[in-house]
């Protein structure tokens, strides 16, 4: 008997979610083929079987969601008759108990960091503890009503019947929920700073490819400041800065938000460029798309303005250390040579990591950008 535990899937993931077994216990499987369909890192991935053998037993189901070192199957080997084992009781102590006669108080423990300070933690006996678990009660959002902060049994109750009375939760899962760890992430380790200019783009002609532009512009831009085109160690306090620039593009779905890289940008024709892009989208809504074809990537745009809104604070994604937004374009009555006039305009926000990036290397990144899109098609 052997068992197969979850492997590492790299990119510092933890844990993937169950898509699809692709055999059922008492089947008979050979070494690499199809084990089963897992989610993570915003991609379907078949994790192939590591050893031929039957399947004995499946340790998770669809839908769970199991961490990196959990099992996931127990084989036998090929042809040989299941064996049945003893459990064996490692968690019982050995001896006997006496039972005791006194009586004991519980006193109240902290548990944990309370409020938005963190500060003092949640103070709960073990008993009220031990309720909150029956429960599914974080005591985190439980307010405490005894004596010096203290959690009791009815507030623990009263927020059990509030979360009730709201409905089942909703877990994340699949790309939402990679969506959650990596915006966690960043919002508790990147320094970052937003800055937000417009680019006139009056000079276009009608029917020009907005996504063209930028992807252009910021491939200019990265050669003007190659420090936004990098990767930041926040372990080491160093920084890699890339000279060929592989730019992620944030494409919405029903599904949650994916990043596609098209790789070498500045090397590219417009034409190919406009191909991969389409080609990398169409595979994204058909959830076709490899993982290694949404890693690596050196910077970020989101062109959230197809769908709506002026200026955002775009999140940066460790290790990268920069991202580009380019907001809803719009009409509006700027002053040209002296004399009001209506022109078109389009909205940037950059967001960098400031601790890798200066606010100068970002405006001269974000003008240089500017001055490209401001030129005629």
């Amino acid at each position: 008997m052997s068992i197969f535990k979850l492997p590492d899937l790299g990119e510092g993931l933890q844990e993937a979610e169950i898509v699809e077994w692709h055999i059922k216990e008492g089947d008979e499987i050979k070494a690499d083929q199809a084990l089963l369909s897992v989610e993570t890192a915003k991609a379907i991935v078949e994790v192939p079987s590591p050893q031929s053998g039957r399947i004995e037993k499946l340790f998770v189901d669809v839908g769970d969601i199991p961490h990196v070192g959990d099992p996931l199957v127990e084989f036998s080997e090929a042809g040989a008759p299941a064996v049945e084992e003893k459990p064996t009781d490692k968690g019982t102590v050995v001896g006997e108990m006496e039972s005791g006669k006194g009586v004991i108080k519980e006193a109240a423990a902290s548990v944990g960091k309370g409020g938005p300070g963190g500060g003092t933690g949640i103070k709960a006996t073990p008993a009220v503890r031990a309720l909150a678990h029956r429960m599914n009660v974080d005591l985190s959002v439980v307010t405490p009503s005894g004596p010096n902060g203290v959690v009791t049994a009815e507030d623990v109750q009263r927020v059990s019947k509030i979360l009730q009375e709201a409905g089942p939760l909703e877990p994340l899962r699949g790309v939402r929920r990679a969506m959650s760890h990596v915006m966690t992430r960043s919002h508790a380790e990147v320094a970052d700073v937003t800055i937000c200019e417009d680019a006139d783009i009056q000079a276009w002609n009608n029917g020009s490819d907005a996504t063209q532009r930028l992807i252009r512009a910021i491939g200019i831009g990265c050669k003007v400041e190659p420090s936004l085109n990098a990767w930041y160690d926040s372990h080491a306090m160093g920084r890699r800065v890339r000279e060929q620039v592989d730019l992620a593009i944030a494409v919405d779905t029903k599904d949650g938000l994916f990043v596609p890289v098209l790789r070498n940008i500045t090397e590219r024709s417009p034409e190919d460029l406009r191909e991969a892009l389409n080609r990398v989208k169409a595979d994204v809504q058909a959830r076709t798309i490899p993982p290694e074809e949404m890693r690596g990537y050196t910077f970020t745009l989101s062109n959230y303005g197809s769908m709506g809104g002026r200026y955002a604070n775009p999140i940066v994604v460790p290790p990268t250390v920069a991202i580009l937004g380019a907001g809803r374009t719009r009409d509006a009555v700027m002053a040209v040579n002296g004399q009001p006039a209506v022109r078109r305009i389009m909205p940037l926000s950059l967001t960098i990591d400031h601790r890798a990036v200066t606010g100068g290397e970002a405006t001269r990144f974000l003008m240089a950008v500017i001055t490209d899109l401001e030129k005629p098609d």
